[in-house]
C-alpha cells in the first residue's frame, strides 16, 4: 500500500507519494498563495493527490492514507487547525473540508515540525527509541519521539522548542514574549544580527557578500563570511550558536534524549554549525560528566522529512 504526505509550508504545498519501504517515489507541488479561504487550500491538496494517483498508475484502494503536516496546531479531536498564523488562519475546519475534496479516503494531519520529526525517526537511520529533532529556520520548532512514540501534546502543539525563554526580558517575540530561544537562534535572529553589525561596521565581508544589499543577506551568507576569516562574521556566529546551545542544553536537561537531531535550513551548514554547538552544549547539560550522553547529529532526510512524517502519521 501507499500513502501520500503533504508538507503544507508557508511558500509550496509540497506532496509526496510513499511507498511500502518509507520512500518518496514521485512528487508534486503548486504555489500555497495563502492567505486564501481554506476551501481553496483543500482543493490544491485534493488535486495534488489525484496527480501523484495518476502519474503513479494507481487506484484510490492503492492509498491508505493521506497525511498533512500544517504549521500551526493541529487539534486532532475536532479536526481544526489553531493558530496558524503564516496562513492567515486562528480556528479553521481544515479536516472536514479536506476530507470531504477527498471523498472518503483516509486523512490524518499534524503540526509539520512534528511530522517532520517523525519522518527523520522513521525513515532515517536511528535505532534509538528516544529521539528529537530541532528545526532552525526562519523559527525554532521540532518534535519529541519518547518509546519509539511520537509525543504532540495534548493538543497537538508540543515542541514549540522556539518559545522557551533563554534570556528573560530579551529581544521582543512573535509569541508576544520577550527572550525566547528563537528570538536569538533561528535563521531570521542571525539574519537580524548580522544586519545590525553591517550598519556598525563598513569594513566587514558581509557588504561584499550579499552585493551591497543588507536584504540579500541570509544566514548562509554569515557561514560563508566566517569561512573566508571575516572577523564580524566569525564573532555574529560565535555568539549565534551560544545562544543557540543555551536552548539546546535546555531541551537535553528535560527529556535526556538518546538522539538530538538538528534539522532545516541553518543546519545545512553542517558540521561549521555543529562542531561549535556540540562544543558548547556540551559545556552546559546537567550530565556533562555522564559516561553516556546524547549524540547530537545533524538530519539525514532534509526537506523529506515534512513529507514522510505527514504520510506516516496515525490516526
Amino acid at each position: 500500500m501507499y500513502r501520500i504526505g503533504i508538507d503544507l509550508g508557508g511558500t509550496n504545498i509540497a506532496a509526496g507519494l510513499v511507498d511500502g519501504s518509507m520512500r518518496i517515489v514521485d512528487k508534486a507541488s503548486v504555489p500555497t498563495r495563502a492567505p486564501r479561504p481554506i476551501a481553496d487550500l483543500a482543493d490544491d491538496i485534493a488535486a495534488l493527490v489525484r496527480e501523484l494517483l495518476e502519474r503513479g498508475g494507481l487506484d484510490r484502494q492503492d492509498l491508505a492514507a493521506v497525511g498533512v503536516g500544517v504549521p500551526g496546531t493541529a487539534n486532532r479531536e475536532n479536526g481544526r487547525l489553531e493558530d496558524a498564523n503564516n496562513l492567515g488562519f486562528d480556528d479553521e475546519p481544515f479536516l472536514p473540508v479536506l476530507e470531504e475534496r477527498l471523498e472518503g479516503l483516509p486523512v490524518r494531519f499534524g503540526n509539520d515540525a512534528n511530522a517532520a520529526a517523525w519522518g527523520e525517526y522513521r525513515a532515517g537511520d536511528y535505532p534509538e527509541d528516544s529521539f528529537i529533532m530541532m528545526t532552525i529556520g526562519t523559527g525554532i520548532g521540532g518534535g519529541v519521539i519518547l518509546n519509539g512514540k511520537l509525543w504532540d501534546g495534548i493538543n497537538g502543539a508540543a515542541a514549540e522548542f522556539g518559545h522557551m525563554v533563554i534570556r528573560r526580558d530579551g529581544a521582543p517575540c512573535t509569541c508576544g514574549r520577550r527572550g525566547c530561544f528563537e528570538a536569538y537562534a533561528s535563521a531570521a535572529a542571525l539574519v537580524r544580527q548580522a544586519r545590525e553589525r553591517m550598519q556598525m561596521e563598513v569594513r566587514t565581508r558581509l557588504w561584499t557578500l550579499c552585493g551591497g544589499d543588507p536584504g540579500r543577506l541570509e544566514a548562509k551568507t554569515v557561514f560563508d563570511g566566517a569561512a573566508a576569516g571575516d572577523r564580524a562574521s566569525i564573532e555574529l556566529l560565535d555568539a549565534y550558536t551560544t545562544s543557540l546551545a543555551e536552548g539546546t542544553a535546555n531541551i537535553i536537561n528535560l527529556f535526556q534524549p538518546a538522539v538530538l537531531c538538528v534539522g532545516g535550513g541553518v543546519s545545512r551548514a553542517g558540521e561549521a554549525l555543529l562542531r561549535p554547538l556540540r562544543e558548547k552544549t556540551a559545556q552546559r547539560v546537567y550530565s556533562r560528566n555522564a559516561k553516556r550522553n546524547t549524540r547530537l547529529v545533524l538530519a539525514q532526510l532534509d526537506n523529506d522529512a515534512g513529507i514522510l512524517g505527514a504520510a506516516l502519521l496515525e490516526q
